[in-house]
């Protein structure tokens, strides 16, 4: 059995590009307690409220319950769920999972697969990671859900995700100027360009090219802003800034919230802009909250 293959081809929910990021969330989450405990079950409700985080964190915009992923997830034959009344789901309503002590757990080939190849896991998780998210939030997802990927392995998967796409960052970071759109900066160590990134509007996995029209050249701060849904960018290329985002500091207030209403720096003439489909797909998928007004209105 290739469990790459079965986890690659996970049932979800998809229309219009749109994110369901519900099953591999639940993966990771339930990748990084085997770690912790390998025999352990994942009670419904001991878990409910970390897996709703999450879903809040990483999840679309819209409003979801951790009860779907739990209970669907069994139809991919890597996860089963058992009652108080024994084996098999209750459903994926919320007060079925509460009431009947459901509790999940990998399936029992998988978790005799990971036992068998060591290296099971870490493939599994980086794959979850590479086709749901953005390389940008890798890290502290792991950190979320308790994952300890070995550093070797990680730097083999970055490896790979750079050669991707090998040409993407240059071509954006060139369109803008080597400047941050939002805030730009363009610091350099000598020649060479520091923590400036070339950010996908719309992601890599969701079907966004690797094309001028498509990125943003980034500082380090709002790339990690924007593929978390605080920053986004409007119909009339101007910044979006989530009212979600809590910040006091002066540090916050100038970095962050002051570039509300604020239009793009870039791209310079004869690039592209950011297409409006991509702008469109960003805000629908990624972009959380309502925007705050722009600064003096």
């Amino acid at each position: 059995m290739d469990w790459l293959e079965r986890i690659a081809a996970l049932r979800q929910w998809a229309r219009n590009g749109s994110r369901a990021p519900h099953k591999p969330l639940l993966l990771l989450y339930a990748l990084g307690r085997f770690q912790e405990d390998a025999d352990r079950g994942l009670r419904y409700t001991a878990v409910e409220q970390d897996l709703q985080r999450l879903l809040a964190e990483y999840g679309p915009p819209h409003k979801t319950t951790p009860a779907y992923p739990f209970h669907h997830l069994t139809s991919d034959g890597v996860w089963e769920v058992r009652t108080d009344r024994g084996p098999g789901s209750p459903g994926s309503g919320v007060r079925d999972l509460r009431e009947t002590g459901a509790t999940g757990r990998l399936t029992p080939d998988l978790r005799a697969a990971l036992r068998r190849e060591p290296d099971l896991l870490g493939r599994i998780a980086r794959l979850l990671l590479d086709l749901h998210f953005p390389p940008s939030l890798h890290g502290e997802l792991c950190e979320a859900v308790g994952l300890d990927l070995e550093p070797a392995e990680a730097e083999r998967f970055a490896a790979a995700r750079r050669r991707r796409d090998p040409r993407m960052r240059e071509l954006v970071l060139t369109a803008y100027e080597y400047r941050c759109a939002f805030c730009g900066y363009d610091g350099r160590i000598g020649a060479v360009p520091v923590g400036l990134e070339a950010a996908h509007v719309r992601w890599w996995a969701f079907g966004g090219p690797d094309e001028i029209d498509n990125g943003l050249c980034l500082c380090s701060l709002h790339h990690k802003l924007f593929d978390k849904g605080v920053l986004g960018v409007g119909d009339d290329h101007r910044i979006l800034v989530s009212q979600r985002f809590v910040g006091h500091s002066p540090a916050a207030r100038e970095h962050v919230i002051a570039l509300a209403g604020r239009p793009l720096v870039g791209p310079q003439p004869g690039a592209s802009p950011v297409a409006a489909e991509h702008r469109d797909w960003h805000a629908r998928q990624v972009f959380h909250g309502e925007p705050r007004p722009a600064a003096g209105v």
